[in-house]
Order: C-alpha cells, then structure tokens, then sequence
C-alpha cells in the first residue's frame, strides 16, 4: 500500500524522541519512506493514497513484548482467587483446549491488541503450531515460541518434579516445527525466538538445548524468571540456588535473553543479571491485579537493565500497562527527582516501541517511525475526552489512554483497522465464537481434572 498520512501530529519515538506537529508520513509499500511537513511531502508524494491526519497522532505501533494469547480463557477468575495459578489453572487448561479452540481464542487475543494499538506481539506458549497461522491471518507482527520444559508441568501442582524425557523431546520437537514452519514466514510478519518456560520446569539439559537452538537458528531468547514463590522453593530444593544464579550456572544467561518478570528476584540476583545484559520484560498490569506488584523495579532500572512491557495474560491492554507501569516504576524508588516524577511518561513509552522492538532485536526495523523502518503504526484520536485539555500529549496517552482512543492500527504497510472498524477479522463472529470456545474448555478441565475446582464464586455464563 502507498499511503500518506497527512496533518497529523507524529510521535516519532526515535532517539531524540522528535515530534512533528502537522506533519505526514509517506508509506510506500511496507516501508516508511518520509516524515515531515505535510506540505512538502505532498509534493513529493502526489500519487500516493491521501489519509487525513488531522485530529489525529501518529505513534509506533505498540509491542507487546510478553504475552500468553490463549490464557485468555481465563479472565475474570483467577484474578480474583489468592492461590497458585500457574500449575493448577494456566497449564490444566491449555492442554484441555484443541488447536481449533486455541486458535479461536488467540485470534481473540489478537482483536483486543489491534484494539489496543498493538502491532506486535510475543507470544511465548505451548503447543503454538496449531494456532499460529489463525494468529497470522490477522496481519499482525508475531515473535511465537514453544515454552519447552521437561518437568512435567501438569504434574507440578501435585508435587512432582521428576525429569521427564519424553515431555521434553515433545516439546523440542515442537519447537523445532514451529521455528521450520513458521519462522519468516507471512512476508516475514511471522519470526521465533527460543524459550525455556521456567527454572523451575527446566532441568540442565533441557536449558542446554534451547541455548543449542537459538545458536543454531540464530535466534534470540525468552524465559519466565523468579515468577512465584513456587518457583523460587523448587529451585533452591533442586540446585541450592536462586532461579537466577541456577540459570547462570548452565550458562544461559546473555543479552539476547529476555527474562519475565524478576517478581522474587533478590538484590544478587539483580546484579547478576545486569552484569550479563539480560532484559527485562515486565507485566506490571496482570501481576499488579492480585496484590501490589513487588518487584524490586527502582533496583532493576538503577542497575541499568532495559526493561520493556508486556500484558502476560488475561488482556492485551498496552494502555494499563503503560500506566500500572509507571504508578509501580514510580513507586520503585519511594522518592520524587528533581524536574519530576521517575521514570518520565516519554520512557515508559519507550519501553512499549523502542525498547521493546530492541527486545526482540528487531531495533532497527520496527519501534520508531522513521525513514527506512516498516510501516508498523497506531493512530490516536486526539478529540477523546480522556486525552483532552492536550498540554502534554505522550503524558496524556501514557496516564490517560485506552483502547478507545485509538482510531487506526497498521502493521507492515497494511490498515488492520481503521477508522475504528478491524479488516482482518470477522470481529462479531469471532466474539460469539470464543464465548462457547471458553465454556467448552473450562467444562472440559474441570471433568478431566477432578482436583480442580473453579475459583471461589460461580462461573457464570452471560453470554
């Protein structure tokens, strides 16, 4: 597609982190190939499409830079229930679900991020092929990942952390199907990284061979870190070390890792961690819902670890986790800086574009709008009541936004909405679709499970 957006104010995120009042961008194909004066670039770019900016501003497309799609099954329960959900709720019922029941719900999963102004999303999960080309189909930008472990992760829950070989080899060979299948594919849209679900899932051999396949397909890296007081117990009972200083011992610790979360980190786990450049992807919304996110956040960011944001699970809202970002950034320090409040609306924004596009090592091709980088975008209608008087527009966004705010989404040179309305997804059916997807799944795990009990109050259906 040819486009230009002219008239608009444009939020480049580039290193001087440059706004352009009335301004346009020129889109030839997928690339962006001018920014400035509306005037100027209409001159130069006479056959290309005309989009009126005016009203309105041009971000980078958001990057979500950790979430689990298909746990959307899930919201609106667990949240609201104090005990161990990873092993009793997250992993019973993704596998209760069929590729097609996982497909559906990820493609819901992808409705709510373009609504969002979302254009890309890290999907670390399991069983990953058999939706990854229903996540696809909807024009977004993907980083999808086989989570491999082999500790059983069904069997957790009931105190079993013996090595199974045979689990692992399943999800290798997973993995290794996803990244042959997938990787590159859809225009290049579509690209793999390389995960270890968690320390506490992951013997030696198996964090060996993730390293091994991320070396060999060039590939960066992803791992849940020191997410629960599980997690952090099972570990020092199996190597006598922290999550973290049992992954440095195996050597899988370097810059090309992103670790999510650091929720039980200690003060030694975060020097370690800086010290090997390993990134951070936080999830300050979902971890924030059941209690006050404690994670040592001020130490992390004193330490000079980059930290980029995602959604985890539940929602694929970037709006609340740019601001339960910055109220739990802010509180991570207990204390105010001269000029203002730390961390500065412009740097958590930059932790949703730049940075987060760094995550995945895809800098310098997404996470700012500037010449010669893809056309990845969200538009935001600056009439919204909630982003209005404008004194400080990224202040206004950062604090103040929400998915309706957003007026057009496009990844890769393509409109995935616009003007409100979604083009790549059939958006009413869909919804209905997942409604009886969600009962089904949830009907199924408790049958299949009889130690699983819904959480406290009763699953209504309403839909």
């Amino acid at each position: 597609m040819d486009i230009l957006i002219t008239d608009a104010v444009v939020v480049t995120c580039d290193d001087h982190r440059t706004i352009h009042a009335e301004s346009a961008v020129a889109i030839t194909g997928n690339r962006i190939v001018a920014v400035g004066p509306t005037a100027d670039l209409e001159r130069d770019y006479p056959r290309h499409e005309r989009f009126d900016g005016r009203g309105l501003a041009v971000f980078p497309g958001f990057v979500n830079a950790h979430t689990h799609t298909v746990l959307l099954t899930l919201r609106g329960t667990i949240e609201d229930w104090p005990g161990e959900a990873i092993y009793r709720y997250m992993t019973p019922i993704s596998y209760a679900m069929s590729g097609e029941e996982r497909s559906v719900i990820a493609q819901l999963g992808c409705l709510e991020a373009i609504r969002s102004g979302t254009t890309t999303l890290v999907d670390p999960f399991r069983h990953v092929t058999t939706y990854a080309s229903a996540m696809a189909q909807t024009g977004m930008r993907l980083w999808l990942t086989e989570s491999c472990a082999d500790i059983d992760t069904r069997r957790i829950r009931h105190g079993d952390y013996s090595v199974d070989e045979a689990f692992g080899a399943a999800f290798l060979d997973r993995a290794t199907a996803l990244i042959e299948g997938f990787h590159g594919s859809h225009g290049d849209r579509v690209r793999c990284q390389a995960a270890a679900h968690a320390p506490d899932n992951c013997s030696p051999a198996m964090l060996r061979a993730v390293r091994d396949m991320a070396e060999r397909h060039g590939l960066t890296r992803t791992v849940h870190l020191s997410q629960s007081p599980g997690e952090v117990a099972a570990v020092k009972a199996a190597h006598g070390l922290t999550s973290a200083e049992y992954l440095d011992r195996e050597d899988f610790l370097g810059p090309d890792l992103v670790a999510a979360h650091w929720t039980f980190c200690t003060e030694g786990d975060i020097r370690l961690l800086a010290s090997k450049g390993v990134q951070m992807a936080h999830t300050p919304a979902s971890i924030s819902r059941r209690n006050f996110h404690r994670v040592r956040i001020g130490q992390i960011r004193d330490a000079g670890v980059k930290v980029v944001f995602g959604t985890d699970n539940m929602s694929e809202d970037m709006f609340q986790a740019m601001a339960f970002g910055s109220i739990v950034h802010r509180t991570g320090r207990g204390r105010e800086v001269e000029g203002g409040v730390d961390p500065s609306p412009e740097q958590i924004l930059d932790s949703v574009t730049r940075l987060a596009a760094g995550s995945v090592a895809a800098g310098d091709e997404i996470g700012s709008i500037e010449v010669g980088k893809k056309a990845d975008l969200t538009i935001i209608d600056l009439s919204a009541p909630a982003l209005r008087p404008l004194i400080r527009l990224v202040s206004n966004v950062v604090h103040y936004g929400h998915p309706g705010t957003v007026h057009s989404v496009m990844a890769d040179g393509a409109f995935l909405m616009r003007d409100r309305k979604v083009l790549t997804i059939d958006e009413p059916a869909l919804i209905r679709e997942a409604e009886v997807v969600t009962r089904r799944v949830w009907e199924r795990m408790i049958a299949d499970n009889p130690d699983i009990a819904p959480p406290p109050g009763e699953l209504r259906w309403l839909g």
